[in-house]
C-alpha cells in the first residue's frame, strides 16, 4: 500500500513537471482524437491530390486542375455558415461519423470507377463537389470536439496540437499520394482512402462518451446563423486574422496545381517528382508542426511576420536554378506553411468563446479554403498564361503583400485602440 501511494505522488509530480503542450496527450481519448485526426486529413488530402492528377491526365490542362481545386473548396463559402451552426447545435462526435462514412462511399466509388477505365473529367469534378460539401461540415467539426474531449483546463496546448497535427496530415497526405500515383496509380490512391475513412469510423467509435466534457450548444433560430459573422465584425483583430490566412490561402496554398506543374514542365519528373515535391514539403510541414506545438503562441505580430515568410519562400523556391535548390526550398515553405496556419488557426480558436466558436471556424475555414480554390484558378490561369516560374512568383509576392497589408491594418488598429484608452 505505501508503495501504491509513493507511485501515486511520483505520477503527480511527474505530470506537474511536464511541459504544457504535452498534458493533453495523458488523456485517452485525447490520443484517439489526434490519431483520427491525421488519419483523416491524410486521407481526404490524398484523394484531392489523385483527383488533380487524374484531371491533369484526363485533360493535359494546368488550367482544368484549377478548376477541381476550386470545385473541391468553393461548396465552404456556400456550406460554409451553415455548417457552423450545425456543429453548435448538434453532437459533433455524430457528425464526424456520418462525414467520414460519406467520404468512405466517395473514396470507393472513385476507385472502382477509375480503375475500370471509363472515367470522365466531369465525374472528377462531381466527386470534387461532394467532397467539398462533405469536408465543408466535417472540419468544423473536428476543431471544435477537441473542447469536449480535454475540457477547459487543457484547451490552448490541445487546440496548438490539434491544428498542428491536422495541418500536418494536410502536407502529408499529397506526399503519400503522390507514392501511391505513381507506384500504382490514382485508383490505388482512392482505394487508400477509402480504408483510412474506415480506420478513423473505428477511432471516433473507440473514443469514450462517459469521458467527454459536454459542451455548449446554441440555441435554435434564425438570429442563431448570423451571430457568428456579429461575433467577428465587432473584433477587428480577430476579423483581420481571419482574412490573412483566406488572403494566403488565396496566393499561397497552391500545391497540387504548382507542383504538378513543375513536375511536367520544368524538371520534367513526371509523377515521380510530383510525389517527391509534396514527400520533401512534408518534411518541412513537420519541423513546423513541431516548432509551432512547443511555441505557446506567436501573437499578431509572429502570425503576419510567419505569413510574410512564406510567401518569400515561394518566391525564392520559384527562382531556384537547380532541382536540389528547389527541394531545399520547398522543405522551408513547407516549415512556413505549418507555422502560420497553426498559429492562425490556434488565435482564432482561442479568441472565440466555447458557445459560438463552431460558427468562428465556421467563417475561418471557408475562407482559408474558399481562398485555395479561386488560388486554384489563379494559379492555372497564371502558369498557363505566363509559364510555371513568373505564376509562383506573382502568388508568392502577392502574399508577401497581403502580409503587410494586414500587418498595417492591425497596427493602425492597436493605434486606435490604445488613443481610446488613453
Amino acid at each position: 500500500m505505501p508503495f501504491n501511494r509513493q507511485r501515486a505522488r511520483q505520477s503527480r509530480r511527474a505530470r506537474t513537471h511536464q511541459p504544457a503542450w504535452y498534458q493533453p496527450l495523458t488523456q485517452r481519448n485525447y490520443r484517439l482524437f489526434l490519431a483520427l485526426v491525421f488519419t483523416g486529413s491524410v486521407g481526404v488530402w490524398m484523394q484531392r491530390l489523385a483527383q488533380d492528377w487524374l484531371v491533369l491526365q484526363l485533360t493535359g490542362s494546368p488550367a482544368a486542375v484549377g478548376v477541381a481545386v476550386a470545385l473541391q473548396f468553393l461548396p465552404m463559402l456556400v456550406v460554409g455558415p451553415l455548417s457552423g451552426l450545425l456543429v453548435d447545435m448538434f453532437p459533433k462526435r455524430r457528425i464526424m461519423l456520418w462525414c467520414q462514412a460519406v467520404i468512405a462511399v466517395l473514396a470507393l466509388g472513385l476507385a472502382a470507377w477509375a480503375a475500370s477505365g471509363t472515367i470522365t473529367v466531369w465525374a472528377v469534378y462531381a466527386s470534387c463537389v461532394a467532397l467539398g460539401v462533405t469536408s465543408a461540415i466535417n472540419q468544423p467539426a473536428s476543431q471544435v470536439f477537441v473542447n469536449e474531449v480535454v475540457g477547459d483546463a487543457n484547451l490552448r496546448p490541445a487546440i496548438g496540437l490539434n491544428n498542428a497535427i491536422g495541418q500536418l496530415g494536410a502536407m502529408a497526405g499529397p506526399a503519400v499520394g503522390g507514392v501511391v500515383i505513381a507506384q500504382a496509380g490514382s485508383a490505388a490512391a482512392f482505394a487508400a482512402n477509402s480504408v483510412l475513412c474506415l480506420l478513423v469510423l473505428c477511432l471516433i467509435a473507440a473514443i469514450r462518451p462517459a469521458e467527454l466534457h459536454p459542451g455548449t450548444r446554441a440555441a435554435r433560430g434564425r438570429g442563431q446563423l448570423l451571430a457568428g459573422f456579429r461575433y467577428v465584425r465587432e473584433r477587428p483583430s480577430l476579423l483581420l486574422v481571419i482574412a490573412l490566412a483566406g488572403l494566403l490561402g488565396m496566393f499561397g496554398m497552391n500545391g497540387p496545381v504548382v507542383l504538378a506543374a513543375f513536375a511536367e514542365r520544368v524538371w520534367h519528373n513526371g509523377v515521380e517528382g510530383f510525389g517527391l515535391f509534396n514527400t520533401v514539403s512534408a518534411i518541412g510541414a513537420l519541423a513546423g508542426a513541431l516548432l509551432a506545438a512547443r511555441l505557446r503562441s506567436l501573437g499578431r505580430k509572429g502570425i503576419v511576420a510567419a505569413a510574410g515568410l512564406f510567401g518569400l519562400s515561394q518566391l525564392v523556391a520559384a527562382l531556384m536554378p537547380t532541382l536540389t535548390l528547389f527541394i531545399v526550398m520547398l522543405v522551408v515553405v513547407g516549415l512556413m506553411t505549418l507555422l502560420f496556419l497553426t498559429s492562425a488557426a490556434t488565435a482564432v480558436q482561442l479568441e472565440a468563446g466555447p458557445e459560438i466558436r463552431g460558427r468562428v471556424m465556421a467563417l475561418y475555414l471557408p475562407l482559408l479554403l474558399g481562398g485555395h480554390a479561386l488560388g486554384g484558378l489563379l494559379a492555372g490561369w497564371l502558369t498557363e498564361q505566363f509559364g510555371v516560374r513568373t505564376g509562383l512568383v506573382a502568388t508568392g509576392g502577392l502574399g508577401m503583400l497581403s502580409a503587410l497589408v494586414i500587418g498595417l491594418l492591425l497596427w493602425l488598429h492597436g493605434r486606435r485602440a490604445g488613443a481610446r484608452q488613453a
